[in-house]
């Protein structure tokens, strides 16, 4: 195996000053990933979703961002998996954003809740067809499956339940997220591990925003 020790880059593209920062941490984030997208990045609105158990055992696994909002950062999935069962007993969760090209990271966290349901219905019904059938056939996410043609049986069953231009109904245990801020950190790398980190944290209606050490 390859000597990872050995294996290490400088980050030298850019600087992050105090002066740079916008006072609205949500605007900031929002600057940040619009620049991902602009550099034409591989799912710049993929994010790194943790949870803890009610025991504290932590997961952690790649959702997508599908709302920046004042109210919070939006994701969808299944109530009953593993992340679902996580949050509701323990509601909370931090995120990361991770842009290697760009040489950025954002973390944030907060406490989770639900989006309203008239939210999750009509999201549901503008994602593609195929996609509306996967949430019913990978029901219930996360737990065991005998093979890869048991999924695909259960897909074409679906598909003949749901012939294309049929609408295909929400299932109940399928909906959004939303994690409500209350500390955002941005990160831009720099030479020689000298790293630039930013902190936001509530300070009454406002934010505290504070250099943090590399």
């Amino acid at each position: 195996m390859t000597d990872l020790t050995s294996l290490r880059l400088s980050y030298t593209r850019a600087e992050l000053r105090r002066a740079d920062l916008n006072p609205d941490p949500l605007l900031q984030f929002r600057a940040w990933l619009e620049e991902a997208l602009a550099a034409d990045l591989r799912e710049p609105y993929a994010l790194s979703l943790a949870t803890a158990d009610a025991a504290g055992r932590p997961s952690v696994r790649t959702v997508l961002l599908r709302g920046a909002e004042e109210d919070g950062l939006t994701f969808y999935t299944n109530y009953d998996s593993r992340k679902g069962h996580d949050l509701a007993a323990n509601p909370q969760a931090e995120v990361l954003f991770h842009w290697a090209e760009l040489e950025r990271q954002v973390r944030a966290y907060g406490r989770v809740e639900r989006v309203l349901e008239e939210d999750s219905t009509a999201y549901f019904h503008a994602r593609p067809y195929q996609s509306q059938l996967a949430a019913h056939a990978s029901d219930p996410q996360s737990a065991p499956i005998e093979n890869r043609e048991a999924l695909e049986a259960k897909f074409a069953e679906l598909q003949a339940r749901y012939p294309q231009g049929t609408p295909v109904p929400k299932p109940g245990y399928w909906g959004g997220y939303r994690v409500v801020v209350a500390e955002w950190e941005f990160w831009q790398g720099r030479r020689n591990r000298m790293h630039d980190r930013f902190r936001y944290t509530r300070a009454g209606e406002g934010w505290r925003v504070e250099r943090l050490m590399p």
